[in-house]
């Protein structure tokens, strides 16, 4: 059997864990504005690693909130598997869509250009002049 805390300890680990998630939100929002500070601009590995990071943190938080404050900690593990299972296919459809919508877009923009060229128009299409005539002949 699960070991149930008394009420002191619960109130106690909630504002723990509450301490927690503010630290974890106050450091994302210190590293977003040092991504968005004007002198970062020129160093893009910073920007990709406070990403990282911001992401991280991020993940960290729905992980304590789901874990703590939903209680998932505590179930079965097929039920937690339950839960965990589908969020990683969303997340594995999310990237395999702004994969697709990305390879979409070159495809458009390949499209476009080729729909801009323009073609020669007059009596001289596909006629080849006497100079290259001349180029074009067998020997013999």
């Amino acid at each position: 059997m699960a070991q149930h805390l008394s009420y002191e300890e619960s109130v106690s680990g909630v504002w723990k864990g509450l301490g927690l998630l503010a630290a974890v939100t106050v450091a994302e929002v210190i590293l977003s504005l040092l991504k968005a500070a004007e002198f970062v601009t020129d160093l893009r590995p910073v920007i990709y690693v406070a990403s990282l990071f911001i992401i991280g943190l991020s993940i960290y938080k729905a992980y304590f909130i789901i874990y703590e404050f939903m209680h998932m900690g505590y179930e079965v593990k097929g039920l937690a598997m339950s839960v965990l299972l589908p969020t990683f296919l969303l997340l594995w459809a999310l990237i395999a869509f702004f994969n697709e919508g990305d390879a979409w877009r070159q495809k458009r923009e390949k499209i476009e250009y080729k729909n801009e060229l323009t073609v020669p128009e007059g009596n001289t299409v596909g006629q080849i002049d006497a100079h290259d005539a001349q180029s074009y002949r067998l020997p013999g």
